[in-house]
């Protein structure tokens, strides 16, 4: 041991704070770090399908980059929960439904803006099926939204008139969950839109962030999780689960 070390040795343990508590201490913190779900909590899993995967129609950048991190987070929960898009063909929210519209344009509707969307998730079609890999098998529910031809929904609490329930709030209420860990397809609209609606309901609701993925239109990711931060959700890693 060199001068300097046992010098530093000896300051440490005349503070009455051993190696063993320093072990101790770090051990401490990282227990602190890790989350352990419990039967209060529920693992949301949005809209990962093929329509928003890489390939589709409406494609979210790296949308297929979170399947295997669900997959490996959602064995903690013991309570899962999946939505989908579900969409009528010629929805309203489709801009192939509005003569002269494009994609990503917006129009106003009875319940305000709408922004058009290329058509996606379809009942029925391979578009709207869960993306290949997804693999919860103890998966207890899916929640389909958006399957009513007037209105877009976006939350998977709430459609986008924002008074049309989907039933998913009822559910957790009935069941008695009480935190929402979300993750899924996309940060800034339907995971964003999510969180918000469950720290509304009376829900605490956590984002895995590296188990999302946004687009990112005209600052929409930066807002979101803005608006998601001012209602009280919080923002961890899949690595801060216990697994």
């Amino acid at each position: 041991m060199t001068t300097s070390n046992r010098r530093e040795f000896l300051r440490v343990t005349a503070g009455g704070l051993t190696l063993a508590g320093l072990v101790g201490r770090a051990s401490a913190a990282g227990a602190e770090a890790t989350i352990r779900p419990g039967g209060h909590d529920v693992l949301l899993v949005v809209d990962v399908q093929n329509c928003f995967i890489p390939g589709g129609s409406l494609a979210v950048n790296g949308g297929d980059e979170i399947v295997p991190i669900i997959n490996r987070i959602a064995p903690a929960f013991r309570n899962v929960v999946l939505t989908q898009d579900w969409h009528t063909p010629g929805h309203v929210s489709f801009a192939s439904s509005h003569p002269g519209k494009k994609p990503f344009e917006t129009v106003q509707l009875p319940y305000g803006t709408q922004v058009l969307w290329p058509d996606h998730c379809v009942q029925g079609t391979e578009g709207a099926a869960l993306a290949p890999g997804l693999s919860i098998p103890h998966a207890e529910l899916i929640i389909r939204k958006g399957y009513r031809q007037d209105v877009d929904s976006y939350s998977a609490f709430l459609e986008a008139d924002r008074k049309t329930p989907t039933g998913l709030g009822g559910y957790l209420r009935e069941r008695g969950l009480r935190h929402v860990y979300l993750v899924g397809l996309a940060t800034d609209f339907c995971v964003g839109w999510s969180a918000l609606d469950a720290r509304k309901a009376g829900f605490a609701a956590t984002v895995i962030e590296d188990a999302t993925r946004g687009i990112d239109a005209g600052g929409s990711l930066a807002k979101a999780w803005a608006d998601m931060t001012g209602a009280g959700v919080k923002r961890i890693k899949s690595a801060d689960i216990a697994v």
